[in-house]
């Protein structure tokens, strides 16, 4: 885990400084960013190749052997080891349910069912959504069609109510590559060192640096814990990760408050979010990874981490409805401003735009109205922040209520 987020921390210090530059005038040049992207497939192809020429050499066991589970078939006697088996029933049913499901997420999502509309945004979110929410909830069902046993199934509940919560973590945890980027950009005095000032791009660079620093200190502190039987089961691990991200925008919405529409926030507050975030992140990534491996049939493993990850995509993809709610900032006042337009005026309904105006903020990508989550317009920056700290919270304290008896659910397993 320490090593993934070396090369994070490598990625996001290397791809700003060729891709996120700025001309002579100060205006950021947007043809650059292919420099970057350019970077991180080098670094990739690298990488692949790192691991082809070398996995036989260092990617194994102390006797020579493949790392990893062994195949279904052993090779020694011929029998076939503990396998998966789903009847044609199962698999019918979870197939219609996934049908179902994509199209009850789709009518949710973007208010049709059929396929009428064809733009990017339509396609993302009326398609490729309902796939990962319909695929986790049908998957999800095909595998406890075939558990065997009492323990088994609690086990298997175990692993899907912990999914369950991981996707509100991962929904405010990755708002880094989005709004929080966004804000960085717009509406953050990013000069750290010696002055100088930081790409917006690079500014979630310190998720990946705080893991590296802080993973093997995680790790002493669990064992000390567990040495003193003290330590806390898993499900509650990750319920502290929940609430630290809580915190960490309960923090940064304090200090965006009374910023207004021209004020701009210390990178220092963002380098605490993201301190206090990755501290999260190692109270439930990691954690959540082991869980599977301890809980997870054998014969369900691969499939039950698949359903771990779908979670993370859900967390994700939520993560993307949820940034699209981030309200007005800075430049789109000075937008609007130099357009002879009051942005605040136009939010507040203070005054109507004329036809000419609106194909001006349609050009413009500028907004008529306050973005809404759950039936509640959301204002400004504080709001839009406070939005993660409920969600998180309410599911931080629901997640803690319910460990003692994901405690017992778990038969043994911590």
């Amino acid at each position: 885990y320490m090593g993934i987020n070396l090369g994070a921390f490598l990625g996001q210090l290397i791809c700003p400084i060729v891709g996120d530059v700025k001309d002579a005038g100060g205006i950021r040049d947007i043809h650059a960013f292919k420099w970057g992207f350019l970077a991180a497939a080098i670094a990739m192809l690298l990488g692949t190749l790192v691991f082809y020429f070398l996995k036989n050499k260092y990617v194994v066991s102390p006797e020579g052997l493949p790392i990893g589970a062994k195949p279904n078939k052993d090779a020694s006697n011929g029998e076939i080891e503990e396998q998966a088996k789903f009847s044609s029933k199962s698999i019918g049913i979870a197939a219609v349910l996934f049908v179902v499901l994509f199209f009850a997420f789709r009518y949710f999502l973007v208010s049709e069912i059929g396929f009428s509309n064809f733009e990017i945004g339509t396609l993302v979110k009326g398609i490729i959504y309902p796939i990962i929410y319909g695929a986790g909830i049908s998957l999800a069902f095909l595998i406890m069609s075939s558990a065997e046993s009492k323990v088994e199934r609690e086990r298997i509940w175990v692993i899907y109510i912990v999914s369950f919560f991981i996707i509100f973590f991962w929904a405010a945890f990755e708002q880094a590559g989005s709004s929080l980027t966004f804000i960085a950009s717009n509406q953050t005095d990013r000069h750290f060192l010696f002055n100088w000032e930081m790409p917006a791009s690079m500014v979630q660079i310190f998720n990946g640096l705080f893991v590296v620093i802080l993973a093997v200190p995680f790790s002493l502190m669990w064992d000390k814990l567990r040495a003193k039987g003290k330590e806390p089961v898993s499900p509650m691990k990750q319920a502290l990760g929940l609430a630290l991200i809580a915190l960490s925008y309960f923090i940064i919405a304090h200090n965006v408050k009374d910023l207004g529409n021209s004020g701009l926030l210390a990178i220092k507050w963002l380098v605490l979010l993201y301190f206090i975030q990755t501290m999260g992140e190692l109270c439930l990534s990691p954690i959540g990874l082991s869980l599977v491996g301890k809980l997870a049939p054998k014969r369900f493993a691969s499939l039950l981490y698949g359903v771990f990850f779908i979670s993370n995509a859900a967390g994700y993809a939520l993560a993307g409805s949820l940034g699209a709610i981030i309200p007005a900032t800075g430049d789109k006042f000075e937008k609007a401003e130099k357009l002879g337009v009051n942005l605040q005026d136009v939010l507040d309904k203070k005054v109507t735009l004329t036809p000419e105006q609106v194909a001006l903020f349609e050009k413009e990508q500028l907004p008529v109205e306050y973005t809404s989550f759950a039936g509640f317009e959301i204002h400004n920056l504080y709001e839009f922040f406070m939005v993660f700290v409920v969600l998180c919270g309410i599911a931080a304290i629901i997640l803690a209520v319910l460990s003692p008896r994901l405690k017992k659910m778990m038969n043994g397993m911590t």
